[in-house]
């Protein structure tokens, strides 16, 4: 069994900090070892993963657990895939790719841990589908008393432990339900944002994968159309790749936001020369590699959930939203689509989904801009992502989700002693 001691800890975005005491469990078995003693000393544990959540939710204020030597594959049984919870979605991709399978649909990342981005409802676009946790089948999962438990489909726990905010257990393996591998077909092009939501409903039912990003101070848009193909016959090239991918969206936007944070008054024009910097690509692609691109650029982000009948209003609304904040907005807003799942906690649960997330540069002022838009959301029936910043609290988002109180029930069960909580969870869950 192996601990450390305390050490400082900070997540992704650089906007959540903490000391605590590590501990770095080997095995599945250290795991169940490590909560027991914290139950019988009534200390806490917090597992992180790889800190790409924005909000407090891997925030420890005693114990700090890595899971992340827990990495390896378990097992291969058709496209039912179990692996250890503490391997990330890029060494997931590589792994299934050797056995010629793939996540059915991704976000545009891939340096989460499994258990990190089925835990706070990590999503990617597609009618078709939903958040990475409903591909789940089954976790094994360290419960608040230290005992080892299998869950899987026709269990009561299940749906709440497919998504579990890290309120339940320590996550150790997962099974998931992949899919043959497959080749995207992308097309990407800047359009007039009026243009693309004109034609968002049809190529939403059309094309397997649809999100657009939309320029502030601006009126046009970015539009990303994905479909599955047979043949990856037009690969993109090394320098296109280089230049859109790693020179345009990382180098050259880290830049543009350094001088648009000196010199906010110059950020609507920079903005109109982004919104045509990227000229229109078409390229096929092995199906995680095209979901998933570098993101080394900081930022501070919050994302909402809506019906996907109310995104005309919010888009409608954000132009005004922005004028009236006493600082200028550094990227783009991204939107996404998502279809319905069963999950309790899925911000998807019960009905189609847009998603729109709202980003500024790290170092530049955030919080009137994220208010003013969860306001906006809110009153729509919308729903922070987990791992995005919010300021809701349990009371605020009972009425959003159905199943809200029976998932408290089953936590009143597999965590009684409240070894895994921490203030965002307390204050999100109201215990």
């Amino acid at each position: 069994m192996t601990s450390v001691n305390s050490r400082r800890w900070s997540n992704w975005g650089r906007n959540q900090e903490s000391i605590a005491e590590v501990l770095l469990p080997g095995g599945v078995d250290e795991v169940a070892s490590q909560v027991k003693q914290a139950v019988e000393s009534g200390r806490r544990i917090k597992v992180v993963g790889s800190g790409h959540s924005f909000t407090p939710i891997a925030v420890a204020e005693d114990q700090r657990m890595f899971v992340h030597r827990l990495d390896g594959l378990v097992a291969v049984d058709g496209p039912l895939v179990t692996v250890q919870a503490g391997m990330p979605l890029s060494t997931l991709n590589e792994v299934l790719a050797e056995h010629g399978l793939a996540m059915p649909n991704l976000g545009d990342i891939d340096a989460q841990t499994v258990a990190g981005a089925i835990s706070t409802g990590t999503h990617g676009t597609g009618i078709a589908y939903s958040t990475l946790a409903s591909c789940v089948e089954a976790v094994t999962m360290v419960t608040g008393d230290g005992t080892v438990q299998r869950f899987a489909a026709g269990d009561p726990e299940f749906p709440a432990v497919r998504l579990g905010l890290g309120a339940l257990g320590v996550l150790v393996d997962v099974t998931l339900r992949c899919v043959p591998a497959f080749t995207l077909l992308a097309d990407e092009r800047p359009m007039a944002l009026a243009d693309i939501l004109a034609g968002m409903d049809e190529w939403i039912a059309s094309d397997d994968h649809v999100e657009f990003f939309w320029y502030p101070y601006t009126d046009r848009a970015q539009l990303k159309r994905n479909r599955r193909v047979e043949a990856d016959d037009r690969p993109l090239s090394r320098f296109r790749g280089w230049f859109d991918d790693d020179f345009l969206s990382n180098t050259v936007l880290q830049g543009v936001c350094t001088v648009g944070r000196r010199f906010p008054a110059t950020v609507p024009a920079i903005s109109a020369v982004s919104a045509r910097a990227l000229s229109p690509r078409t390229y096929t692609g092995r199906s995680d590699r095209v979901f998933c691109s570098p993101r080394r650029v900081k930022f501070t982000e919050m994302e909402y959930e809506v019906p996907r009948a109310a995104l005309p209003e919010v888009i409608a609304a954000l132009p005004k939203l922005l004028d009236a904040l006493p600082f200028r907005v550094q990227f783009p807003v991204e939107v996404r689509f998502t279809g319905p799942d069963d999950v309790w906690l899925s911000h998807g649960y019960g009905r189609e989904s847009a998603y729109i997330a709202v980003h500024q540069f790290i170092g530049s002022p955030y919080e009137p801009y994220f208010r003013a838009f969860e306001e906006l959301c809110t009153p729509l029936g919308g729903r922070p992502h987990w791992g995005k910043l919010h300021y809701r609290d349990a009371e605020s988002l009972r009425p959003a989700y159905p199943r809200f109180d029976d998932f408290l029930a089953v936590r009143d069960r597999l965590d009684p002693h409240r070894v895994f909580t921490n203030d965002y969870l307390v204050r999100v869950l109201g215990s």
